[in-house]
């Protein structure tokens, strides 16, 4: 990643109120950019949005990816180079309460925003759509998923993110590929990223989140699948893959035009329970421990890997902290937030290390 290219870039973020769209819109300040939000109003109290007060050094313009007109003038306005695509409903098990939600905001948000960009002649050069790595079709393998691989989802969340890929494929294919956009060259890519955790989640159903309640009760941790594998990684992994891709994408539009993984090493891909277990010795409360739930949930895949490989090779990309500092300093994170710190603060000094490391 090149912190020069940011200086002063004008970027558009869609969920920029969200964990992961937080984390990204306080980096690229920190970078110089001149940076645009569009989302919602945070999804959960607390918040990293409003904790670690995000939108002041920002436009956060607070309204729906469903909403065309509202979306369009937004990005009329901005005028960006780049955009990143983060709005979404981003939960399996609220997608099996709100199917019509999920898909309509995770596939018509994306249908929005790519339809805007293709027809008002704006400046962008670089648009990733940030879906997941739920979006393939999980046979319940031991080894990770390519970038190849046919998208799927068993669940509403999953398979509108295997949607969104599709739409995307589609723009890209009809309208973004070796054809010139309104007199200028485009870059639509997307970038599918493992089980993210950091400081500031506090969703539902997400284990760190869960883990950070049942220690601000003093209650036993309830855990739904303890061997379920997952790709763990800091937020702060996939972010910076998100960041050279879109530097690559505006320097050779058509060239990196194409799905992405950005997810751990092979060992970092571990249980529900290792993770829980870690996260929990890092604090001084023994008496809290992991109970796996006996009630009967929806389906959830046990196995899910990302082969990055392709990343490596042709980005120059690999993630620099193992689980273990990932954990570390997503706890540290917390910890902080419990003793009223800066979290702004705290959250510029954790990308600040990232990207110096």
């Amino acid at each position: 990643m090149d912190p020069l290219f940011w200086k002063d870039r004008r970027v558009f973020i869609t969920g920029h109120t969200g964990f992961k769209g937080g984390w990204l819109a306080l980096w690229l300040q920190s970078l110089g950019a001149k940076v645009t939000g569009y989302a919602l109003s945070p999804p959960t109290e607390p918040n990293l949005f409003n904790l670690a007060h995000v939108g002041s050094g920002m436009q956060s313009i607070i309204s729906d990816i469903r909403d065309l007109k509202s979306l369009s003038q937004a990005i009329t306005i901005a005028d960006p180079e780049v955009v990143f695509h983060l709005a979404a409903q981003p939960l399996v098990r609220e997608s099996y309460v709100n199917p019509i939600e999920t898909y309509s905001t995770n596939v018509m948000g994306t249908v929005n925003l790519l339809e805007i960009i293709r027809t008002i002649g704006t400046q962008v050069k670089s648009c990733i759509n940030i879906t997941s790595d739920k979006c393939y079709e999980n046979q319940e393998w031991y080894w990770g998923y390519r970038e190849n691989e046919p998208m799927g989802g068993f669940d509403p969340y999953s398979n509108s993110k295997g949607c969104s890929e599709l739409v995307s494929a589609a723009f890209r294919a009809s309208f973004f590929s070796n054809v010139k956009v309104n007199s200028r060259s485009l870059g639509l890519a997307t970038a599918r990223a493992g089980n993210v955790i950091g400081g500031g989640d506090w969703a539902s159903d997400r284990l760190i989140p869960d883990i950070i309640r049942s220690i601000e009760k003093k209650s036993n941790v309830i855990i739904r699948n303890p061997n379920a594998i997952r790709p763990w990684q800091h937020v702060l992994e996939p972010l910076s893959g998100y960041l050279l891709l879109a530097e690559k994408l505006h320097g050779n539009p058509h060239q990196f035009a194409e799905a992405w993984n950005f997810g751990p090493s092979d060992e970092d891909a571990q249980t529900v329970g290792f993770v829980t277990d870690l996260f929990l010795s890092y604090g001084s409360d023994s008496s809290i421990n992991r109970v796996e739930s006996l009630a009967e949930g929806p389906h959830e895949a046990t196995f899910l890997k990302l082969d990055c490989s392709k990343a490596g090779v042709k980005l120059g990309w690999k993630p620099k902290w193992k689980i273990e500092t990932a954990l570390l300093k997503t706890f540290d994170w917390y910890k902080a937030y419990f003793s009223r710190q800066d979290l702004k603060k705290v959250t510029l000094e954790q990308i600040h290390m990232y990207q110096n490391n």
